[in-house]
């Protein structure tokens, strides 16, 4: 029984006058008819208890406002048992406030609208791997009969994926969500080795916020919660690249194919939730996403970021030839832009010029420099004589002005040769723009008046294109780092930079729950290079390619790059990991049977009814007892969930977790305040 329940049944049995007379136990209909009537005594047991409080009632400034409908939705709901397919029965059957067997209306209720998809995987394409066995059987191939022998034959089958209901579930919810232990932390540098260093501290800026880059391996949902405590409303720009949603064999979103297209938009809206909240207030959002999913994303997205908070859809052109669809040749992916709050957020120019050729700055932008004075055609007093007037500057206060001081110097548009010329300025400018756009020097023995002429940029378009944006682009820039196929399809590091260039200053900190190769570090890196500024990453990502093309890349940019980086290699701590262990470390087969129960009490097995067989039936099977130790090993390690094992950190002392000393200084040390 739900403890939310068990909590909520207590606390009114307190109260006579909701139970049955008869039966002594809690009259439901008595209790919704004082919810209406905003009874006292209900009001009272309810706001009494704090978890009950959380629950139902809303702060608004100093006053509690009581919840009704959900408080009946919850009475209603609370009858039948915490499980997501008895709730999914329901669906539809609802208008939020009465369920439609009290009503005389039909609505249509968006199915998972109150779930959180947790979004795990067991491999890259979201499936779950059994074993059958299987007899001899003969069968002609190419005309040919081939003889297969009997034996245990790997099978695969869609993820049956996890559903919490925020109702229903609401402690699963809440366990989910809590922060969560780190463990094997690494740093990684130019000296550190390719196996990295040890994590001697954690570097904060002079506010306490943590001024590092970080790769976190784990499911995102559960990460993006745990870096909350840290993160919420620091974050100035997150750009991700989910994985899309074609209803196409190229669909890498296979986590639930019952409910694809409902599921995916839900495992969006969990995780764009708590993305919101991790930005600032003037934060941007890059959503990179083809067209399948592009009008209801962008849906969804105006209800969790705000209608009026979407800067723009743009048009990405990332392959100019097209790919034929059987209607039009696709040329381009779209890229939804939101932000926390509009009259904050701002978007800057992009600057294409090659910076080299501005090599000064100030607090405005680079810049380089020329002279007031014109030269060349039309730069004669008569070509224009109202431009041909004294400035004066006083070196001593470092000004200029228009009018003679006691200890300014007259400046004229002469030249070397006594050639009367012209400045580039009216009066007028002169006046106004001196202080941040003149710079005054000494040459020769007289000084000169220059004017700073700035880097240029552009006002960024709603489509993009440009040759370094193509996907071919992204996939040489990993080749040419790690090799080939070590990811398939990444982003071109352009892409993210120029994204990253008109929306983040110097100090920002920059996210990706998407990793993927690790393109957005790279692009930060690169980009902090470029303009000397000092941008933060965090990158998470769950797949095991992290170890193999992700941290292998961003070792690799830290090396090409001239300016000092390091980053911080951790990872959620996953339970599951010490019952691989115990597995792996079983010398026979009664070990393994032994530690059956051990799995079933103890850990997180795979969603998969064919456990249950397992359990009951082929290990006691002479074929199976046949197998080697390490195939009977690797069937036994199937059977575990590898995403559904985070430890808590507020339970990561206990013992059974193994979590070394280390390891949990430094998960105490991330999450300080």
């Amino acid at each position: 029984m739900n403890k939310l329940k068990q909590t909520l049944e207590k606390v009114l049995k307190q109260e006579e006058v909701f139970l049955d007379a008869e039966t002594a136990e809690l009259d439901y209909i008595k209790i919704k008819d004082s919810a209406d009537k905003i009874d006292e005594k209900l009001i009272a047991l309810l706001a009494g208890n704090k978890e009950l409080k959380d629950k139902f009632f809303s702060k608004i400034k100093d006053v509690y406002v009581f919840n009704i409908n959900d408080f009946k939705f919850f009475l209603d709901e609370s009858k039948i048992d915490n499980s997501y397919t008895k709730y999914a029965n329901k669906i539809g059957l609802s208008d939020g406030s009465e369920l439609l067997k009290n009503r005389n209306e039909v609505v249509l209720d968006f199915p998972f609208k109150d779930c959180v998809l947790e979004g795990g995987q067991s491999t890259e394409e979201g499936t779950d791997t059994y074993f059958e066995y299987e007899e001899e059987k003969t069968k002609t191939v190419k005309g040919k009969k081939v003889t297969e022998p009997a034996g245990y034959k790997e099978k695969q089958a869609k993820r049956k994926e996890v559903f919490f209901n925020q109702v229903l579930a609401h402690d699963e919810v809440d366990r989910l969500f809590e922060k969560k232990a780190l463990v094997n932390w690494k740093r990684f540098t130019k000296d550190s080795g390719k196996n990295g260093e040890a994590v001697k501290e954690i570097k904060r800026d002079s506010n306490g916020l943590i001024k590092e880059n970080f790769v976190i391996k784990g499911n995102n949902l559960v990460a993006l919660h745990s870096l909350k405590e840290q993160y919420a409303n620091k974050i100035r720009v997150i750009y991700i690249d989910p994985p899309y949603n074609p209803r196409t064999d190229a669909n890498t979103f296979v986590y639930n194919n019952n409910f694809n297209h409902s599921a995916w938009l839900t495992f969006m809206k969990n995780r764009l939730e708590i993305a919101r909240d991790l930005l600032t207030d003037d934060g941007i959002i890059f959503i990179d996403i083809d067209h399948y999913e592009l009008f209801y994303l962008g849906a969804l997205a105006d209800e969790i970021f705000g209608y009026t908070n979407r800067l723009g859809a743009l048009a990405v052109v990332h392959n100019l030839k097209g790919r034929y669809n059987g209607f039009f040749s696709v040329a381009h992916e779209n890229k939804l832009v939101y932000t926390k709050n509009r009259d904050k957020a701002s978007i800057k120019e992009f600057t294409h010029d090659n910076t080299k050729d501005y090599p000064l700055e100030d607090e405005i932008s680079k810049y380089k420099i020329v002279g007031l004075q014109r030269t060349g055609n039309g730069s004669r007093r008569e070509d224009r004589p109202n431009l041909f007037y004294p400035v004066y500057y006083s070196p001593t206060k470092e000004e200029i002005s228009l009018k003679k001081s006691k200890d300014s110097i007259e400046i004229l548009p002469v030249d070397d040769s006594g050639v009367e010329r012209r400045w580039r300025w009216s009066k007028t400018k002169v006046n106004n723009d001196w202080k941040t756009e003149i710079v005054v020097k000494k040459v020769r023995g007289k000084y000169k008046i220059y004017t700073k002429i700035r880097i240029k940029g552009d006002k960024p378009k709603t489509v993009w294109i440009k040759p370094e944006h193509s996907g071919t682009t992204g996939t040489n820039e990993l080749k040419s780092l790690v090799g080939e196929g070590a990811f398939s399809y990444p982003k071109s590091v352009d892409l993210v930079k120029d994204s990253l260039q008109i929306s983040t200053n110097e100090n920002d900190i920059v996210l990706d729950f998407f990793g993927g190769s690790g393109t957005t570090a790279q692009a930060v890196l690169e980009l902090n290079q470029e303009d000397g500024g000092d941008r933060k990453f965090i990158v998470v990502e769950q797949m095991d390619y992290i170890k193999t093309a992700t941290l292998p890349r961003l070792q690799q940019v830290i090396q090409n790059i001239d300016i000092k980086n390091s980053l911080i290699y951790t990872e959620l701590a996953e339970w599951n990991e010490q019952a691989k262990e115990e597995i792996n470390n079983a010398k026979n087969l009664p070990e393994l049977v032994k530690l059956l129960d051990t799995l079933y009490e103890k850990y997180f097995l795979n969603y998969n009814v064919r456990i249950k067989d397992f359990k009951d039936k082929i290990i006691k099977e002479d074929n199976f007892k046949k197998l080697s130790l390490d195939e009977q090993k690797r069937m036994f390690l199937t059977m575990l969930d590898l995403n559904q094992m985070y430890v808590q950190e507020s339970e990561m002392t206990d013992k059974r977790f193994g979590i070394s000393k280390e390891d949990q200084k430094l998960t105490k040390e991330f999450y300080k305040k």
